[in-house]
């Protein structure tokens, strides 16, 4: 079976996987492949149900977005990767399960829940910082700002290398965990309004920041899609450890 073609050299679908395992993607694949399947046997287990017309309506909205409009052009697409008519089915009912059993794991009690059990992942400091390339001059702008914190702004507009917050007396904004490096993070997020903290050396720099707030993110749209994400990806740790998957 042939997956590609370039100018007048043919790719085989043998070729094909084993160009995958050369650049080390193949595993990544399988296991994608593995947790769908692993995930489509939980929901049936658990009694998750799709009917004909969900699956047809399912089938319409891929062939709409796919721009194959017509019988005939679903047909060729089909054919184009040979897949049959009753092999694209199951890939869109399974599809169903996959859908309806995260809907159930991340309902809006699980999201709720979920959120206040675990705040402080939620989080949102905001930041100022003063970049520097050099170790002496970080420490003693530090003494300084530790004894006259109300300097940080003047001090970042006169000394700082970053332009794009110099001029904002070094303002980064509000930001969410999992936005800084690791060091910095959990020096930050652990400290209180008002501190002065740093200098952390980061991509060959200086930095010293002052945290000027820190709250809660609202549980909105975003956040509860963020929960959603968390929700599941640890519901599919705890599944994969459960259950026996082999790479053969």
């Amino acid at each position: 079976m042939l997956v590609a073609r370039v100018n007048d050299e043919a790719i085989s679908a043998d070729a094909f996987v084993k160009l995958l395992k050369l650049n080390g993607s193949l595993d990544d694949l399988l296991e994608t492949a593995l947790i769908d399947k692993l995930v489509v046997h939980v929901a049936k287990t658990r009694g998750v149900t799709v009917n004909a017309e969900e699956i047809q309506e399912r089938a319409d909205q891929f062939r709409r977005v796919l721009g194959l409009h017509r019988a005939r052009d679903t047909i060729e697409y089909l054919d184009n990767i040979d897949m049959t008519i009753e092999e694209f089915e199951s890939y869109v009912a399974e599809t169903l399960y996959k859908d309806k059993l995260q809907a159930s794991i991340t309902n809006d009690d699980a999201v709720r829940n979920y959120y206040r059990l675990h705040l402080p992942l939620f989080e949102r400091v905001e930041l100022h910082h003063i970049v520097l390339d050099g170790h002496p001059k970080a420490q003693e702008l530090l003494t300084i700002l530790r004894e006259e914190p109300s300097c940080f702004a003047d001090i970042a507009k006169q000394h700082s290398l970053a332009s794009d917050t110099r001029e904002n007396g070094g303002y980064l904004g509000k930001i969410n965990r999992g936005c800084l490096p690791n060091e910095v993070e959990v020096k930050v997020f652990k400290a209180n309004p008002g501190d002065i903290l740093g200098p952390f050396l980061v991509n060959g720099f200086y930095e010293i920041f002052y945290l000027s707030d820190k709250y809660a993110v609202d549980l909105d749209s975003i956040t509860t899609e963020e929960v959603k994400k968390r929700l599941f990806h640890e519901w599919l740790e705890k599944q994969v450890g459960d259950y026996r998957i082999e790479m053969l």
